[in-house]
């Protein structure tokens, strides 16, 4: 069985990943003052970070059930005879929604996979699924390994202010923070689908250390090698610096990777964020080996 990969834009995956998976990757919509856009198309999130800081309105909408069926319907033309669609987590958005009324329609099978996850964490999943259906697995191991190394991935995260999750409805029961959202910057977790809170402390700077000590902390519990993602939302600098620290502090990551976050996301995490993302790499008879890729990923490593 050939299984073709589909996600969606909040994986955020270099393009250099998704052009060497043959990975579809169907985005989701950012509306800047009235005005929609496709996240990763007509967008930048330094369109998005100006919006926010000037109070535009800024809004997020799911892919429609047409965008996806076309991307199923794209990979059949070209071959495949089951599709596995991996999304963003159903507590986030309601994009799987959309992915499971196209697969209704779609002239292959589809797996509709609720990754739990977004980002990295996400695409790390993603990319290893490519793998595994590259090396001829069925469509049930594909979206097996998908979910599994989504769900395993620890996700870590720091805003400047929870103002812009607040008003994106996204912050769960992070909201036992806004009390005293002014005298801390808080980190918190995405776990199972939902953001929670995780500490709060006094200063960026301390809140960066703590997501170097919990980042370091999830590697070492992950028992093997893994790989990194630092996220950020018009932050480069501080992303690197945090991504260098860990680089040289982490001896099982295989792969640092400094990503922006896209449009949609940063519509409602805002500027100054930071995320940490790390993903144990797969093990056994679904890691998607034998490829000759060293990293598991299609990326070189980190220096």
């Amino acid at each position: 069985m050939s299984v073709a990969i589909v996600t969606d834009s909040t994986a955020y995956l270099p393009q250099s990943l998704v052009d060497a998976h043959h990975i579809q990757v169907v985005p989701l919509h950012v509306v800047i003052g009235g005005t929609e856009f496709s996240e990763g198309v007509d967008v930048s999130t330094a369109q998005v970070a100006t919006a926010l800081r000037a109070f535009r309105p800024v809004s997020t909408s799911r892919p429609s059930p047409q965008a996806f069926l076309e991307a199923y319907e794209k990979a059949a033309a070209d071959g495949a005879d089951a599709v596995v669609s991996v999304h963003i987590s159903g507590d986030m958005s309601s994009t799987v929604e959309s992915a499971h009324l196209a697969a209704k329609q779609s002239p292959v099978p589809v797996r509709v996979v609720d990754s739990r996850s977004l980002g990295m964490a996400m695409g790390y999943g993603v990319v290893s699924a490519a793998l595994l259906a590259a090396d001829g697995a069925s469509m049930e191991d594909v979206a097996a390994q998908a979910l599994s190394r989504a769900a395993a991935a620890r996700v870590v995260f720091y805003v400047d202010t929870l103002e812009h999750l607040r008003r994106g409805g996204r912050i769960g029961s992070a909201s036992a923070f806004l009390g005293s959202a002014l005298a801390i910057k808080p980190i918190l977790e995405l776990a199972d689908g939902r953001i929670r809170p995780l500490e709060k402390v006094r200063t960026s700077s301390r809140a960066l250390a703590r997501l170097e000590e919990i980042a370091a902390s999830a590697a070492l519990d992950a028992g093997g090698d893994v790989d990194i993602a630092v996220h950020h939302l018009d932050s480069a600098a501080r992303a690197e610096d945090l991504a260098g620290r860990l680089r040289s502090r982490v001896e099982s990551a295989r792969e640092v990777s400094v990503l922006e976050l896209g449009a949609v996301v940063g519509a409602h995490v805002g500027p100054g964020t930071l995320a940490v993302v790390v993903s144990a790499r797969p093990q056994g008879a679904l890691a998607g080996g034998g490829t000759g890729d060293p990293t598991g990923t299609g990326a070189p490593a980190g220096p």
